[in-house]
């Protein structure tokens, strides 16, 4: 424990980063318990006593269509952010993933001679791998979460930690699927399916049609299937209502508020947006379907630029496909129905011994490392 105060800048775009961000704080404040936080972040960052200068939904924005919508809002913010660390001179500068928003802040005040974090590699072995120079130019140092990702950036000459995943930490190694049923209040006899179409309300309104119909055709295959959509709030839920009542009104469904892992946990199978809630389903070890549609835009960016042969992460982190993923114009309900079905018999168990593998692989208590290299660097 230091007497030192440092003060310490960090910006989380989104839920994810928040929670990331929340654990790393923890562990600092047990460091320098009179430390500072300033930047932004959700409810998890200013518990742990950030003080958020600008809304963290303001930034929680996916797509290129999506982000020019809100460009002057978002440009504004940076600017704000920018004036004031310059202005206050934090020992040190941590952005959490949201790379097209932090990475541009963490250049500017790096060359004002603030040293800089960034917390979750962009996908930069993936797609667009010439944005290394401008990482380089940005940060001097990356927080890695998959263990591919280090070797990359070894490669470049700049300093990377491999962290593991946070979420590999937290989440137990078995998860008791009654014991979650009784939880969320689901019957613990009937077999049930997780609808998870996203957290944001552009995913809701792209996925969520094309999934309640497969689950209206799954239902026509399986009678006595049930489902269940944890939601992340009472927006979100009024939102995938209406839709419901839109695309399949009479799908068995329970909608839940919150509570998103353990409802994961009481399914027998999960139809997902890509995004870390694979990951988090791949830790639960329940057997998933994951999918994706981008806007037409976003779309035809993307295409000529990724570079990996997947998309989910447990299939990155695999390196083979071990879990069904579908995107764009391959994501049609024939194709979900059918691998949704597949996931739902005794032979999708097979993959659960290779989640249990991958889970040990991403459990380093990223908390701790993460924040044992801030205070290197803040030493330093």
């Amino acid at each position: 424990m230091s007497k030192y105060a440092p003060l310490i800048a960090v910006i989380a775009g989104e839920h994810s980063g928040d929670l990331l961000g929340s654990g790393m704080l923890r562990e600092l404040r047990q460091r320098y318990p009179n430390a500072e936080f300033i930047g932004v972040g959700g409810p998890l960052m200013q518990a742990e006593g950030l003080t958020s200068l600008v809304p963290m939904d303001d930034l929680a924005v996916m797509g290129i269509a999506e982000v020019l919508g809100s460009l002057f809002k978002l440009l504004r913010h940076r600017r704000f952010l920018v004036n004031t660390f310059l202005e206050r001179r934090p020992d040190i500068f941590i952005g959490i993933d949201a790379p097209d928003f932090n990475l541009p802040i963490a250049k500017k005040v790096k060359a004002a001679g603030i040293t800089t974090v960034h917390y979750v590699s962009p996908s930069v072995w993936a797609w667009r791998q010439g944005r290394i120079h401008g990482i380089k130019q940005s940060v001097d140092h990356v927080f890695c979460l998959l263990p591919f990702e280090k070797a990359f950036y070894d490669q470049h000459n700049l300093p990377a930690t491999f962290v593991g995943h946070p979420l590999a930490d937290s989440i137990p190694a078995v998860w008791d699927k009654r014991q979650a049923r009784a939880e969320v209040d689901l019957d613990a006899d009937a077999t049930w399916v997780g609808i998870l179409p996203g957290s944001r309300k552009g995913e809701i309104a792209r996925m969520a049609p094309l999934f309640l119909q497969v689950a209206q055709q799954l239902l026509q295959r399986q009678p006595h299937l049930r489902f269940v959509t944890p939601m992340i709030s009472s927006a979100r839920a009024a939102q995938f209502r209406a839709l419901q009542q839109q695309f399949a009104p009479q799908l068995p469904l329970t909608i839940i508020d919150g509570a998103s892992r353990t409802t994961m946990a009481a399914c027998d199978a999960l139809l997902l947006t890509s995004g870390t809630v694979t990951l988090e389903a791949m830790l639960i070890k329940r057997p998933m379907v994951v999918a994706y549609k981008f806007n037409w835009l976003s779309y035809q960016l993307i295409k000529r630029l990724f570079k990996a042969a997947y998309f989910s992460l447990p299939n990155l982190l695999a390196g083979q496909p071990l879990v069904p993923e579908f995107a764009q114009h391959d994501a049609t309900v024939e194709h979900l129905t059918e691998a949704l079905a597949t996931q739902l018999t005794p032979a999708a168990q097979e993959t659960l011994a290779t989640f249990a593998d991958l889970h040990q692989q991403l459990r380093r208590n990223a908390d701790v490392l993460s924040a044992d290299v801030v205070q290197q660097l803040i030493n330093r």
